[in-house]
């Protein structure tokens, strides 16, 4: 029987760390939201502080793939865990003073959002370079499950908080959580590339070849054009996000008025959160022939509950339509990130990551906008079918590439040699 991932001591550190970060940044959205309400009486005032960490994370994530490959990827994110950690604690404490700066708040937004860009493309690296081969799908699909545990507990614990403590103690909690990360990293070796092939190293003194920002941006955008399966799936991620958002945008309402309630929609965010549990579970267990398209086939369920939106259908058959679509999803994040860290160059991994993050995290605010005008113009059943027949059409329509039906059949391209980055001192 092969090594539970867990028992890797490397692996085994970085997922209590980034269970942990993830369950305290699931608390902070409903503290954000109480604490920028409470302050201001504002709609617009949360959208822009909300914005101050979207932009300059959507501006710099290609940035953040160069420094991800450039660099020990490890060495980046405890970085920028630490920078996370103070931002947030720095929030916490203007909450917890009682007379919260706007302005500060989305000072410190914005510096979590740049932190985030260069972050997230290490995700990818860090996992490849803690687990052998055979242990990916199922160490991807452990961080997929408590990912969508702690973003399942996440909720109540901020409500907890907030009425027990005040929201301040919410950003507290976070930052700690990136605190504690930041130092799990320290005690983590991860696996790095070289430059060059063991047998031909160059000399220690031997000076490095100066390498451009854009020929290194080039470099991993030409990764992402010379794969079909990969590309052409991306565009089926990016249409689900973008659809993703227009169910969010005129889902609540429908729920509200034509489903029974409020309780209609928060049984359909449980429900979702329940899903995605699910199908990280299931990832972890199952491994398909093909998991480029059976991952894409699961995404595309989600043309399930934009259609029963539309409708719309009872709300048991609604919720049902999103706990299968949100299986899907979970489903297919630990089946592609673990395809994504084998067949792609560790050297490029962290670039191409940018990518595939640029385009999901994209399409989303497209999503946002154009829902509430289609839904004006020719009322909310228009926007969510369409939003159904492209989803279904981006992401099963991938089976028709060839690059997605013979994944997994053709020779990898060799890759540098790796070896072991040691750990920072504690």
């Amino acid at each position: 029987m092969s090594q539970h991932p867990l028992r890797l001591h490397d692996f085994r550190l970085l997922f209590i760390g980034r269970t942990v970060s993830t369950l305290g940044d699931a608390v902070v959205p409903a503290a954000l939201a109480i604490a920028i309400t409470r302050a201001t009486g504002s709609a617009s005032a949360l959208a822009l502080v909300l914005g101050c960490a979207m932009v300059p994370r959507l501006i710099l994530l290609p940035f953040g793939g160069v420094v991800g490959d450039r660099f020990d990827p490890r060495l980046v994110a405890l970085t920028t865990d630490l920078v996370r950690a103070l931002a947030q604690l720095f929030v916490g404490i203007q909450l917890l003073g009682g007379t919260p700066s706007l302005a500060q708040i989305a000072g410190a937004e914005v510096v979590g959002g740049i932190a985030s860009a260069f972050a997230m493309p290490t995700s990818s690296s860090l996992v490849r370079g803690t687990t052998p081969e055979e242990h990916r799908l199922r160490a991807n699909a452990l961080l997929g499950s408590a990912s969508s545990a702690a973003r399942l507990g996440g909720p109540a614990l901020a409500g907890v908080l907030v009425y027990t403590a005040g929201p301040g103690w919410a950003f507290v909690l976070d930052g700690l959580s990136f605190a504690l990360s930041a130092a799990l990293l320290t005690r983590i070796t991860v696996t790095r590339v070289t430059a060059t092939p063991v047998d031909h190293a160059p000399v220690d003194h031997a000076p490095e070849e100066r390498r451009s920002l854009r020929r290194d941006l080039a470099e991993g955008w030409s990764e992402v054009r010379s794969r079909d399966w990969y590309w052409t799936s991306l565009i089926g991620h990016g249409v689900w996000n973008g659809a993703n958002a227009v169910a969010l945008t005129l889902g609540p309402l429908i729920a509200t008025t034509r489903l029974g309630g409020d309780g209609a929609w928060v049984a359909v965010s449980q429900a979702s959160a329940v899903g995605l549990l699910a199908g990280s579970l299931i990832a972890g267990r199952l491994r398909p022939r093909n998991p480029v398209l059976a991952g894409n086939l699961a995404l595309a369920l989600f043309g399930l509950p934009l259609a029963a939106l539309a409708v719309p259908l009872p709300a048991p058959l609604t919720v049902a339509a999103y706990a299968v679509a949100m299986a899907g999803l979970g489903f297919l994040n630990p089946v592609w990130e673990t395809a994504v860290q084998q067949e792609f160059p560790a050297h490029v991994l962290a670039r191409v990551t940018s990518y595939d993050w640029l385009l999901s995290l994209g399409a989303a605010p497209l999503g946002y906008v154009l829902a509430p005008l289609a839904a004006d113009a020719w009322g909310s059943r228009t926007p969510l079918l369409v939003s159904s027949v492209l989803v279904v059409v981006a992401c099963a329509g991938t089976a028709a590439v060839p690059g997605v039906r013979r994944f997994g059949t053709t020779a990898k391209h060799p890759e540098p040699a790796e070896k072991p980055s040691a750990p920072a001192p504690a």
